[in-house]
């Protein structure tokens, strides 16, 4: 007590809520008057997924927050998501190892450029250790279903235990979609598959009891894992059958091909100051140099493209599968991928390359338009995942089921939330930067905003926050717009389009991956509906601060000799960011393998 106010108990977290008159009680506005400004009220988070946006969430949290209660739950036995499920031959990074771990924990000891998927599912799962964040996880437990009830300001969630089958019911203030969007895989829609009498396979669901050696084996497709698994098998196989319909780019960034780290390169990484950082840093800004190659008609876009079609000659050395597999199309339109040695093995003596559409599968292999059935004891599917955005379990929210709205066309907020979902967020949502330069540091951007909007839900006085429609309506307008002046729009079929040649550009960021942190780094609360549990200003509380209830803490904290506060403009927190004026000319080394200033003028005749 201290002039007839009572103070709460200093330095204890409260409790989290685990029913529902708690609940309730912490959501009430009347229960904040009795405390100080900016309370922190029992913030219960359910994430679905432990891959790697799952486990990024987890961490920040952690590291961020006190009175919280997280849940993670992940189908799969284990974490790190599809560096768990894909397991098939050849599978590994397709970009350089390094730059696939989060800014703030390197890995020392990745063996080479392009790391293989058990490396990488160890980088993750040793990092879920590390940090403790197994706490949080249950795996084998799959959400089936969400449905927000208004009356409380919560979502009611249904989840199936995998090893029981049963139903358990759980509930949380905030709920997060951490399920990504590779990692449904889909049986391709050819007739007659279910006749096939030899071994079927798919990449994402890899039978390793199956042998290959000395088989006749099918491939089909020739996307990113497709690329892996031909080089990879080839060895062992009799005959290689790769159906292919369409043609793809495939080229390493020059400079950045595979290479296997030397034992001195090794050690120098590991216990050389800075050594490893210089090198993350070096291919980090190669990788945010390459968005200029994905607007049209830029420099960068016209000389990729002339030496990527040298590149792609030099390996084929084939004139007959030069025509097939060099693109009309620009470089970026589809995913580029390095594809190690997969140009040259096209052309080994087993490998037999079908160019065209299959238009039936028969108990004994391929009928394709070239009029000729194509025997295989094995047939490999190759061919993706379903890449819709939508919910892969029911998620009602008061305008409905966010699977029938998304089902037709995904209409998100800056790839991280839905309009009108309450208190609902996506990693890798709708027309995020998934494809236009470095992923994990938008995975923790992302992170970063989910958790600025918890802080304000659990210090304020909110029921429930969304994204307004004529928002998202005004950004996919932009996007759309935009999207006109990139390659991403040409006449590819590609996931960015939901796996269609026409459709919108819909797994896209309008900019690139470093515009996207600059765009987040603001909250952008206007384009929100905000309700709030009574008065919004009841997290005034009883007229202190949080600094009165801190005994240990500085109460004239804002006295000083000079000037250190924050400087309060974008433009010089930018600067102070970046450390603006501390690197001489940045030189970019594009996918032509050019050396670029980054001053020099890679637009072009683009105008956007």
């Amino acid at each position: 007590m201290s002039d007839g106010v009572l103070i709460p108990e200093m330095g204890k977290a409260a409790p989290a809520s685990t029913g529902r008159t708690e609940l309730n009680n912490s959501r009430s506005g009347r229960a904040r008057l009795g405390g100080p400004v900016h309370t922190e009220r029992p913030v219960r988070v359910i994430c679905i997924g432990a891959g790697a946006s799952g486990l990024c969430f987890a961490y920040k949290i952690q590291r961020s927050f006190d009175n919280f209660t997280l849940t993670v739950y992940e189908k799969n036995e284990e974490v790190s998501g599809t560096w768990w499920e894909n397991k098939y031959p050849g599978c590994a990074c397709d970009v350089p190892a390094h730059n696939y771990t989060w800014s703030f924990e390197p890995k020392v000891d990745f063996t080479g450029v392009y790391a293989t998927a058990p490396e990488l599912f160890k980088y993750f799962n040793d990092f879920g250790h590390k940090y403790n964040l197994y706490q949080y996880m249950k795996t084998k437990h799959q959400v089936v279903g969400a449905k927000w009830d208004d009356s409380i300001g919560a979502w009611n969630v249904q989840v199936q235990d995998l090893r029981t089958g049963n139903i358990i019911n759980d509930q949380c203030d905030i709920l997060i979609n951490a399920g990504g969007i590779l990692n449904a895989w889909r049986w391709p829609a050819i007739p007659g598959l279910k006749d096939f009498k030899g071994k079927l396979l798919h990449s994402a669901a890899w039978d390793h009891s199956v042998d290959l050696t000395g088989k006749n084996v099918g491939l089909i497709g020739n996307g990113s894992s497709g690329i892996q698994i031909l080089p990879a098998i080839q060895p062992k196989v009799a005959k290689l059958t790769t159906f292919i319909r369409e043609p793809t780019w495939v080229s390493p960034i020059q400079g950045l091909d595979q290479h296997v780290y030397s034992q001195e390169e090794l050690m120098d990484f590991a216990t050389k100051p800075g050594a490893l950082t210089e090198y993350r840093k070096m291919n980090e800004t190669s990788l945010n140099g390459i968005f200029s190659m994905f607007l049209k008609n830029t420099a960068s876009q016209n000389d990729t493209k002339e030496q990527m079609i040298e590149q792609m000659k030099s390996k084929l050395n084939n004139p007959d599968l030069e025509k097939k597999l060099i693109p009309e199309w620009g470089p970026g339109c589809r995913r580029l991928t390095p594809g190690i040695n997969y140009l040259e093995t096209l052309s080994k003596d087993n490998v037999e390359v079908v160019y065209g559409e299959i238009e039936k599968i028969t108990p004994n292999g391929c009928y394709c338009d070239d009029g000729k059935e194509h025997p295989v004891d094995i047939l490999i599917c190759a061919t993706g995942f379903d890449v819709s955005f939508k919910p892969r379990f029911p998620l009602v929210g008061p305008a409905g089921n966010l699977q029938d709205a998304w089902g037709k066309e995904p209409k998100g907020y800056l790839g991280i939330a839905a309009p009108d979902v309450p208190n609902y967020f996506v990693f890798l949502g709708p027309n995020c930067p998934i494809g236009n330069g470095p992923v994990l540091s938008a995975i923790e951007c992302q992170s970063d905003y989910m958790l600025r909007w918890i802080d304000r839900w659990q210090t304020e006085n909110i029921h429930a926050f969304s994204p307004k429609m004529e928002a998202v309506d005004d950004f996919i307008a932009h996007t759309d717009e935009f999207m006109k002046c990139t390659v991403w729009e040409q006449q590819c079929r590609s996931w960015y389009k939901n796996g269609n040649i026409n459709s919108r550009v819909t797994a896209l960021w309008p900019g690139s991956t470093l515009h996207y942190l600059e765009v987040m780094n603001d909250l952008r609360s206007d384009d929100f509906n905000v309700k709030y549990n009574g008065n919004r200003f009841a997290f005034f509380g009883n007229g202190y601060s949080q600094t009165e209830m801190d005994q240990t803490a500085d109460w004239g904290y804002y006295i000083r000799e000079h000037d250190d506060g924050p400087f309060l403009s974008k433009a010089k927190q930018r600067k102070l960011l970046t450390k603006s004026g501390t690197m001489k000319d940045v030189v970019l080394v594009n996918y032509a393998g050019a050396k670029l200033s980054a001053g020099s003028n890679l637009v072009g005749k683009s105008k956007i």
